[in-house]
């Protein structure tokens, strides 16, 4: 079977699973678990063939016309290099894990079918982005994942905030889609085809005529998808979703997807410096914005979304210095060790019954009830800080080792400037990185208070997939000098300037979040009674804790009481307030624009009913008042009608005769 069969199977078959799924859920319950994994853990097979056929050598490359358009051509058009390979088995380790744990995570969920289905679908969309070669072909998987989104973060439609979750993440994805769908056509048009290789011989032949205007047009659309300032603030309340489906969107799908196309097409970002600015600056305010917010939050979930944002920034600063093989490095580690999170996440979730750190961080011994939880969350979180030997320590630096790079004026074509901006802001997210990953395990795995609530063993499918992920966050860094031709023969080596200041910035927030924490602890331990959640009687961490134990009704008001011991307090001080509510950027969003509309939309509504249906109305009434006078007149009598005649004639008579004179 030829390289291009397979690497047509790899979207296909999670599409035909998704199908199927749809299909027989209702008729058939039994097959939807084989549905849902086996088709894949096949795709992810075959994507890793696809992979080693392809060595990382000459694109894979095939099309054959779709239609005649008459103007420029649409083509089923595959594009397969090394980048596309290891990232489509990116895609598939991850979408495969998920599947598996959803089987235990969902076991009990009467729309497992659909969800599913939904997650295959999905999958499916995104090895289509990953594997096209046509600009047209790319834009129904990247719609098709929106639209996935739209409903795997709504899964839990019975609670208000996943259905606004799913609503703000469809419009504020779609509000980035729309310039991104007039660049794409704007490129096409200079470039005369959405076929991506040809689109690239234009930017080297200097074809095209605005690249700077096509350039930020795309920058829009990459900036919903992936979640960048400004853009960014649907993915913290997609957390609304199930667990499994955080994961995939935060590792492999959707928010990967705009990173992965600014790699495939850098060259037409790179043929303008201005817009090479413009990227280094959102993803530096990106990073060290998401940082901030990421050590202010409660919900585990929330905090691990501000992470991801954070950690697409280092991929979007990347590819602002040009250097796409850095950025997609860190997007094959990120995938790994994000992906573990947030499943690990899922099982203390399950074992805490909250998803409140204050909650947790009143619970002793959590991590005796979760150790697979707690090994593996430790791994990637050292990953996550980018400690060494962990992956994220190789790919991090990676993206400063090209930063620095830029801003020495080494970089060909960047601005040093955009170099100076990534550098500066990657040493500052390091720094918050390490401090919120380590609040997030204290917090989580060193809590005091009465014991965690025993919910029983979480299912092996959680348990097992845990540990596969836990692999590649552990090694997958070790692999930089055995991949060099799957990125462009480039050395991600790490360079001894960035690495030893970025770990040792990693290691002082480290240490300083710790300090911060024996300082606050101790401190909570003098807290008088009811400073923390008002109760008449008895030590107040107590009475929270066996709330919380106990599922109490006063749990909720327990959990989201503020937590003495919480060391994001103490290092953010006043800013804490604007941290956790991601610096207000939602109210300036409903302030500049959804007031606005709702007023507009009342103004409409207003005009609608009070002047529109008012001439409606009258154009009725009239005739029915006519017709009234008309009835009034029909009285019966033969004297009036006779009358009537009479008098009509006498006037017609008049006026003929006044006319007549007249004239």
């Amino acid at each position: 079977m030829t390289t291009t069969t397979l690497a047509v199977l790899v979207p296909l078959l999670p599409f035909l699973g998704a199908a199927a799924g749809l299909l027989l859920g209702r008729t058939a319950p039994g097959f939807v678990r084989p549905l849902a994994v086996l088709p894949s853990v096949t795709a992810l097979a075959l994507a890793v063939l696809v992979a080693v056929r392809q060595g990382g050598d000459q694109a894979v490359d095939a099309a054959t016309e779709l239609t005649p358009t008459g103007s420029v051509p649409i083509e089923l058009a595959l594009h397969i290099d090394g980048f596309a390979a290891l990232v489509a088995v990116l895609v598939g380790v991850v979408a495969s894990c998920v599947q598996i744990y959803s089987t235990g995570y969902l076991r009990d969920d009467p729309r497992y079918p659909s969800y599913a289905a939904l997650v295959s679908l999905f999958t499916s969309a995104m090895l289509l982005v990953v594997y096209s070669g046509d600009l047209m072909l790319l834009l129904v998987g990247w719609e098709i994942m929106g639209i996935c989104s739209y409903f795997l973060v709504g899964h839990y439609w019975e609670t208000p905030e996943a259905r606004a979750a799913s609503i703000k993440a469809f419009l504020v994805t779609k509000l980035g889609d729309i310039p991104f769908l007039i660049g794409l056509f704007a490129l096409a048009t200079d470039a005369g085809s959405f076929r991506i290789t040809k689109v690239l011989g234009a930017v080297a032949s200097g074809s095209l005529d605005h690249p700077t205007l096509i350039a930020l047009l795309l920058l829009a659309g990459v900036a919903g998808k992936s979640a960048q300032f400004p853009l960014h603030t649907w993915l913290p309340d997609a957390m609304a979703g199930p667990t499994p489906v955080s994961a995939l969107i935060h590792a492999a799908t959707m928010v990967a997807a705009g990173v992965y196309f600014i790699a495939r097409l850098l060259p037409v970002f790179a043929a303008s410096a201005a817009a090479l600015v413009v990227l280094a600056v959102m993803a530096a305010v990106t990073m060290a914005g998401s940082g901030l917010a990421a050590l202010a939050q409660d919900d585990i979930k929330r905090v691990l979304a501000y992470s991801t944002i954070g950690q697409l920034g280092y991929m979007t600063g990347a590819l602002a210095v040009g250097d796409r093989g850095a950025a997609v490095f860190h997007l094959l580690a990120h995938g790994a060790f994000k992906a573990l999170l947030f499943l690990a996440a899922g099982v203390i979730i399950h074992a805490a019954g909250t998803n409140s750190l204050a909650a947790m961080s009143r619970m002793k011994d959590l991590r005796a009830r979760v150790p697979d939880a707690y090994w593996t969350m430790t791994v990637a979180l050292l990953a996550l800080a980018a400690i060494p030997p962990f992956s994220g320590f190789f790919s991090k630096e990676a993206v400063l080792g090209v930063a620095e790079h830029a801003a020495t004026g080494h970089a060909e074509n960047v601005p040093s400037s955009a170099g100076w901006i990534v550098l500066v802001a990657g040493l500052v997210t390091a720094l918050l990185t390490a401090a919120y990953a380590m609040r997030l395990w204290l917090l989580a795995f060193r809590g005091h208070g009465a014991e965690a609530p025993d919910h029983g063993r979480q299912p092996l499918a959680m348990n097992a997939v845990l540990w596969v992920l836990a692999v590649p966050s552990l090694a997958f860094g070790l692999t930089t000098g055995l991949l060099p031709d799957w990125f462009d023969g480039h050395d991600l080596t790490p360079t001894l300037t960035t690495s030893m200041l970025g770990t040792g910035i990693a290691l002082v927030g480290g240490i300083v979040t710790y300090g911060a924490w024996r300082h606050t602890t101790a401190m909570a331990a003098r807290v008088p009674l009811g400073a923390v959640a008002a109760h008449p009687e008895g030590d107040a961490a107590l009475v929270e804790a066996e709330a919380i134990a106990s599922h109490a009704p006063a749990y909720g008001d327990v959990a989201s009481a503020p937590d003495p011991s919480d060391p994001g307090r103490l290092l953010l001080g006043p800013l804490h307030r604007h941290a956790a509510v991601g610096f207000h950027l939602d109210a300036v969003y409903a302030a500049l624009f959804v007031r606005p509309v709702q007023a507009g939309a009342t103004l409409v509504r207003f005009l609608d009913r009070e002047v529109v249906d008012t001439y409606v109305r009258g154009a009725g009434e009239l005739p029915r008042l006519l017709g009234a006078a008309v009835r009034r007149a029909q009285t019966g009598n033969v004297q009036t009608y006779v009358s009537a005649l009479l008098a009509g004639t006498v006037v017609l008579a008049v006026a003929a005769l006044l006319v007549a004179t007249g004239a």
